[in-house]
Parts: C-alpha cells; structure tokens; sequence
C-alpha cells in the first residue's frame, strides 16, 4: 500500500471527544471485570470499551487480579526472558521546543554535542565490552544531523568489533521522515523504528509542542508509522509519554493506534513504550508535571496493556527506580534498557564528558548488575535478535506471538545469547549462578528433541562459536 507525504486525505484515527467520554464511563462491577479478564486470558486482546473499564477501576482487590491476569498473558506468550539493550544518543542539538525536554532549541543549560563517526566507534566499542549486542541509536531532531548522517552512524555502529561480539541488530528513534528516507532507512538493516506521538491529545500536543521545529505539526507525526510502514519497515514501535495527559486517555489512544496499523497494514506495532516523565534540566515542565502518574496507577496501565495487546513488546527504559523495574518486570514488561547513559559520549567518557543529558535516570546500575538481579528472580536476560535475521519479522513475528508460539524461539535464543554473556563478560558471582540458571531452564524443557538440540549448541558455545541461533 502507498501512502504519501501528505496525511490530510488519511483518517485521523484519534477521537478525542470519544476517548475522554470512555474514561467518564462508570465504575464498573466486579462481574464486568471478571468477565474481561476471562477473555483476556485467551490471549485475544480487548476491545477499546473493555480497556477502558479496567482502566477505571479502582478497588484494589479488582486491581490485584488485573496484575495477575498480565502475568499470566505476559509469561504464556514470552516465558521467562526479557530483552537487554541500551541507548545510543549520537546527538543532543534539536530544532524543537518541548517543554518537557532538555534537548529543546532554547535550553541554553547544556552543552550541545554532535558525535563524529570516530567517537560513535568509541561509544560502540565500550557497550560491547559491557555485553551489549542490542542499541536504540537515537538523536534530537536538527538539520545539523540529517538522515545520511543517521545511516552513515548506523554503518559505523555495526563494523564496530570487539573480540567476537558485535552489535546484532540497531532499533533507531529518529525524527518522523517521508516513505523515500523510510526506504533507506529499511536498506541498513535496522530492526524496529520507533517514534513516540508524546500526548495523542491534540489540544495538549499543541500546548507542549510550541512553534520551533517540525514536531509542531501533530498530523505529520500521527502517522508517522504510516509512511513507515509503506516504506518497507517490517517492525514499528509506537509510544506515549506519560504525565501530559490523563493516562487513562493515552492508554486508549496507544490501542487506537495499534488498531489502526491492524486496520491498514494487517499488523500491529512490534512494541509499545512507556516512558514517564523525569525531571530534565532546563524543561520546565518536567518538575511541573501536568497529570502526574503514580507508581499504582503505571503498575495498573502497563498490566492492562499487556492484557489489551498481547503480541507486543512493552519497553521500560532506565527512567523508573530499580524497585518498580523488577516489579513491573512481572507484569508485562518484556523489553528493558540496562546500563543506560542518555547524552552524547558517555559511555566511552571521552571527547564530550560533560555533554547535557536528556533526562535524569532512576537506575543507575550496570548491566552485569540488572542481570545478576534478573538471575536471582529465574528471569531469562535476553540478547537475542534471531526473529531479525530469521525474518521472522512484521507479520510473520505476529503469526507466532500472538497464539503465544513465539517463546518457542525466545526462550532457546535467548537462554543461548544469556550463555555467550555468562561466559564472555559477567563477574564471577553473576556467571557461577547464570550457569546454574542455564542448566535449570534447559532441564525443565518439556521437549526431548528441543533439550537435545539446546544442548547441542551449548556445546558449541562453550568450545567458541558464537552467535548461534535458531
């Protein structure tokens, strides 16, 4: 399907009238609830009516069985693993003015940075020798840093070598492009492309997005997956920031967008995030929070999410402290960033130390740490970018995830990528009890043929190969 430049003729699929009169519905009845969560359970997903009235409970104990619910669908479509990755920010210049930003153009607070290809390679070259193999490259939105500059940074980052490990797969979060730039975009061998819509409330959006840049333009970005998607990429991620709107209306909007790529595209975002805001230095309105979100609240969204789109990956970045992280881990989440920097340099520490960060983090461990706790909790640290190379991507991915047979291959993949970690770069203590992980999970598979082949390439791990997949 070819979509163009312009969206005017394309129908807006966000009704605002209509998302706030769902959430100014009644508080529902315990039998309404049980009702939903039965059918949540089947791992069909909710319609836009069901997910508001989870949204609008309030009874703890009723909230309590939401949280169980996502557990159940999160761990009977994913299993036990959950994605590893961190950010790359090569730019920290902008053309925008958010409020809720520390990169906007007026913020004369922090120093502006634009990567070279040769320090791009340094903060490539020091993820891996932390185990990375996955990164989100990122950037604000500037003429100073157009999408060739963007492509050439993505070559840079996959020639990058440290011993056997490279990057496997770079998810990028650039600005909104047209189809053509999409279409090159695709030709670097990107996984997924995300773009946040920040508020899918056009009245709020406006208020927050003044006058300065491109990101003023709300249609352009609404249907930014649209000139994605027709531009040949296979795996999009949408998301919203939360803390601009009543969450509840941005809930229902991120379903709204899921349906409509369904609707267009036969598939659906390959992940949702969901950021909250952070304070950020010289963002006013990130200690003047307009709809503050609290951490029961963000618990009972991401459950509900999980239960309202079951095939998706939902992101949890470093902005939440280290407790709500391992709790939500339980809930739905099944993508996560660990040992995240987000300004230009920081990981290799040299050229731009003191380059402005875009927000502040809430944990701050390192990624033998995150994995060390995942272990203790039987979770599966995943590298694994097997469905990317596989081409089990778009909808071929949504073809298994959504009857929960993805985990099939999530679980060997990335019990396999776990290994490679445990044997080439965690500390002591994090591999003695990783290996006794590894050897439980590959015990505990039910099927003889699969536990044989598992153990097959552990043994060809444990002699050097690497990169080993199924």
């Amino acid at each position: 399907m070819q979509i163009l430049n312009k969206t005017s003729y394309l129908k807006k699929f966000i009704d605002r009238e209509k998302l706030y009169s769902l959430i100014d519905s009644k508080i529902p009845t315990t039998i309404e609830i049980n009702d939903i969560l039965n059918k949540a359970l089947k791992l069909k997903g909710l319609e836009l009516k069901e997910v508001a009235t989870l949204l609008n409970v309030k009874d703890k104990s009723l909230i309590a069985k939401i949280m169980e619910a996502a557990r159940y669908v999160k761990e009977t479509i994913y299993g036990k693993r959950l994605v590893l990755f961190a950010p790359l920010y090569v730019a920290n210049i902008c053309s925008n003015n958010c409020l809720y930003c520390a990169f906007r153009k007026d913020n004369k607070k922090i120093v502006r940075t634009i990567l070279t290809q040769d320090e791009i390679a340094k903060e490539v070259f020091s993820l891996l020798k932390e185990g990375h193999k996955r990164i989100l490259m990122l950037s604000g939105e500037a003429d100073e840093t157009p999408v060739d500059y963007f492509l050439e940074s993505i070559r840079t980052a996959y020639s990058v070598k440290y011993g056997k490990n490279y990057i496997r797969r770079i998810n990028v979060e650039i600005a909104p492009m047209d189809v053509e730039d999409f279409r090159r975009l695709k030709a670097e061998k990107i996984g997924t492309y995300t773009c946040f819509q920040e508020t899918y409330d056009e009245i709020a959006y406006k208020k927050y997005h003044p006058q300065g840049g491109k990101k003023s333009d709300y249609e352009w970005r609404l249907f930014v997956m649209d000139r994605a998607m027709a531009g040949t990429i296979d795996d999009v991620g949408i998301g919203a920031l939360f803390g601009l709107a009543d969450y509840r209306f941005e809930v229902l909007a991120l379903i709204e967008h899921a349906n409509h790529l369904e609707e267009v595209f036969g598939c659906g975002p390959h992940t949702i995030s969901i950021p909250r805001i952070e304070p950020a230095e010289g963002a006013p309105l990130s200690t003047h929070i307009p709809h503050p979100v609290s951490d029961e609240d963000f618990k009972k969204l991401v459950a509900i999410l999980r239960l309202a789109v079951p095939y998706t990956g939902i992101i949890l970045s470093t902005r939440e402290s280290e407790e709500l992280r391992n709790e939500l881990f339980n809930y739905g989440v099944s993508q996560i960033s660990a040992g995240s920097r987000t300004n230009p340099g920081a990981y290799s520490r040299e050229g731009h130390p003191d380059s402005g960060a875009q927000f502040s983090l809430g944990d701050h461990r390192s990624l033998d740490e995150v994995i060390s706790t995942l272990i203790d909790k039987g979770y599966i640290p995943s590298f694994c970018t097997g469905c990317y190379r596989k081409g089990r991507v778009g909808n071929d991915f949504m073809d298994l995830a959504k009857p929960g047979l993805i985990k099939e291959f999530c679980m060997p993949n990335g019990v396999f990528t776990f290994y490679e970690y445990l044997m080439d770069f965690a500390k002591p203590e994090t591999k003695e009890k990783g290996l006794k992980l590894v050897e439980q999970l590959i015990n505990e598979v039910d099927k003889e043929n699969l536990k044989i082949r598992m153990k097959e390439v552990i043994e060809k791990l444990k002699n050097g190969e690497r990169d080993v997949y199924f």
